[in-house]
């Protein structure tokens, strides 16, 4: 019997290399995008609407509804919008029931790119047990995303892709070798992630904005066990 692949895509600048279209996609921007989505659906969300541009996110201020809207370049809230990509910008009190439209620098760029895919999910350390257990239960080919910096690899994304590799690996699975990079990465670090991710380009971008606690926030593990899906035009929590 051939084994379902299970495979990583180290920066969104090479998701044309993979056949999208046969997997389940997981999108990885650990810091700080995909963790705010998780916490955001986990905290009653009715939905977050990904789109690429700021423009695009402005827009939906004309179209008749209540969203609210967030837009971050480069770390920081793009002005005149509700807020970024802060997970504490996603809690109950400020999104319970509500839509959210967000672009992102990193994040939405990578599930744009990826939206041909099975199913679109989304992944972070805050929900890592219950999105690796959904996977076991799909019997489909997984391709991770790790959403990078401006198209480039970094090390926060890979770690936890290789994280979700270790729960994974023994069940039947054909890893590519960037996919074996990602654990043995992973098993350097698993004992002490936020020490061992203290080194990374954006988490020294994230200090100098003085906002560590996002940091520490982002590597908090299964704090929720809301999976959001990709549903439309919309993510949604999987039911």
């Amino acid at each position: 019997m051939q084994k379902l692949a299970l495979e990583v895509c180290l920066t969104p600048a090479l998701i044309p290399l993979y056949k999208v279209e046969d997997s389940i996609v997981i999108i990885i921007d650990i810091f700080r995008a995909t963790s705010s989505i998780c916490y955001g659906i986990g905290n009653g969300a009715e939905a977050i609407i990904p789109v690429s541009e700021v423009e695009e996110c402005a827009a939906y201020r004309d179209k008749g509804f209540d969203y609210l809207l967030a837009a971050e370049r480069n770390g920081e809230v793009v002005s005149g919008f509700d807020f970024g990509n802060s997970p504490f910008a996603y809690t109950a009190e400020k999104v319970s029931g509500k839509t959210v439209v967000l672009t992102t620098t990193n994040g939405t760029h990578a599930l744009h790119l990826s939206r041909a895919a099975k199913k679109v999910v989304i992944g972070s350390f805050l929900n890592l047990t219950a999105l690796c257990d959904w996977l076991k239960t799909q019997n489909e080919n997984i391709l991770l995303v790790c959403a990078g910096w401006k198209n480039n690899f970094n090390l926060e994304d890979t770690l936890f892709a290789g994280a979700v590799i270790e729960q994974l690996k023994g069940d039947g699975y054909q890893l590519d070798d960037p996919a074996l990079a990602a654990n043995d990465l992973y098993q350097l670090g698993k004992h002490d992630i936020s020490d061992y991710l203290k080194k990374t380009s954006h988490g020294e971008r994230l200090k100098k904005l003085g906002i560590e606690k996002d940091i520490a926030f982002c590597l908090q593990i299964d704090i929720t066990t809301a999976i959001p899906i990709l549903d439309g035009e919309k993510l949604v929590k999987l039911t």
